[in-house]
């Protein structure tokens, strides 16, 4: 059987759907401003706006599906910002009084909204979107959203005495998404933590702790993952943007084993890892990012065959999925469907 493949999350915004998005951004991702009118672009796009977001989401899907894809996602296109757009649907969160602050450890600073309140869940949505997702097709979607620790990351707090104790609000927040969609019939949710991957002592700390709590009573038979990029670039081919620790991985890797999660996303394209590392997972799933999301160069076929033949040489096949190693907004549509394209062919190969 061949090896099934995924996406992470992110897809190209087509260009009817004019609403903000963080990968058009000139100065990046990482300095996505969050006081961005996402409400007045909603307000633009007129009565229409839910129809123009749907038949958005059903292009990312049908591109994704077009390609092979396994496991897809609504390509996020109803989001200006991962993160932030999760955190307009908290209550405790100020998005008019800005907060500058250093991130990623000290790569860059930002405005950010301020944590004002306790953070508890505003309106459930999620279960909205995937159903909105899911009706086109019969292949399971996945869907994803930030984790607590990222979330405390990249926002300001001027409320919380700890981060822990904020990431656990946080996560009991989510626990409330993840819940409604395993109710709604939701089988594959991904929380992304990718400031595990740059924090790795403080993930360690508390980091997995709350990770749990928002999995926490989640049916057995949803697919728990996680997963951690290493870090977005401000652009796309730039080869020298700052990263994550490269052994961040391999600090974390007996904790996911350990832990409740199924199934965990490591980048392995734009900077490779010895795959000895995939043996700490005795029993988790591993996706496997084979492709590059920061460089508009296209990998053959055979280049991603081999990296997969490489790492059954240290996992179970049916362990290992195939994916993008994160989001791919940064690439144009033609460039995703490529990679995608060749991802799938690849996987495909290795029966």
């Amino acid at each position: 059987m061949a090896l099934q493949t995924t996406c992470i999350g992110a897809y190209p915004k087509p260009d009817f759907v004019a609403l903000p998005d963080w990968f058009n951004l000139p100065a990046g991702p990482d300095t996505a401003d969050p006081t961005q009118h996402w409400e007045a672009a909603m307000q633009a796009l007129g009565p229409d706006a839910e129809k123009v977001i749907t038949r958005g989401v059903q292009q990312a899907l049908n591109d994704q599906l077009d390609a092979g894809v396994d496991i897809p996602t609504d390509g996020e296109i109803p989001r200006e910002n991962y993160i932030h757009y999760h955190c307009r649907h908290l209550i405790g969160f100020d998005f008019t009084n800005l907060t500058e602050k250093e991130l990623r450890g000290g790569t860059y600073s930002a405005q950010l909204p301020t944590i004002v309140g306790p953070v508890s869940v505003g309106r459930l949505f999620m279960t909205d979107e995937w159903k909105r997702a899911q009706q086109f097709t019969d292949k399971p979607v996945k869907v994803t959203m930030p984790g607590p620790m990222t979330v405390t990351d990249t926002n300001a707090n001027s409320y919380y005495e700890s981060p822990e104790k904020l990431g656990a609000d946080i996560a009991d927040a989510l626990n409330k998404e993840v819940r409604a969609l395993a109710d709604a019939g939701c089988i594959h949710i991904q929380i992304d933590e990718p400031l595990f991957a740059r924090k790795p002592e403080e993930a360690l700390k508390y980091g997995f702790d709350n990770l749990e709590r928002a999995f926490h009573g989640c049916p057995a038979h949803i697919v728990r993952t996680v997963h951690m990029c290493c870090g977005y670039p401000d652009r796309l081919d730039h080869p020298n943007y700052p990263k994550a620790d490269q052994d961040a991985y391999n600090q974390l890797v007996d904790a996911v084993d350990y832990s409740s999660i199924d199934a965990v996303s490591f980048e392995d394209a734009h900077r490779p890892n010895n795959l000895k590392l995939l043996e700490g997972l005795t029993k988790t799933t591993a996706i496997l990012g084979v492709v590059a999301i920061a460089k508009s160069r296209v990998e053959s076929v055979d280049e991603i065959e081999q990296r997969l033949r490489a790492a059954l040489l240290h996992i179970d096949r049916d362990r290992l999925i195939a994916a993008p190693d994160c989001g791919l907004g940064l690439l144009s549509r033609e460039q995703a469907v490529q990679k995608l394209t060749n991802l799938c062919e690849a996987a495909s190969r290795v029966a």
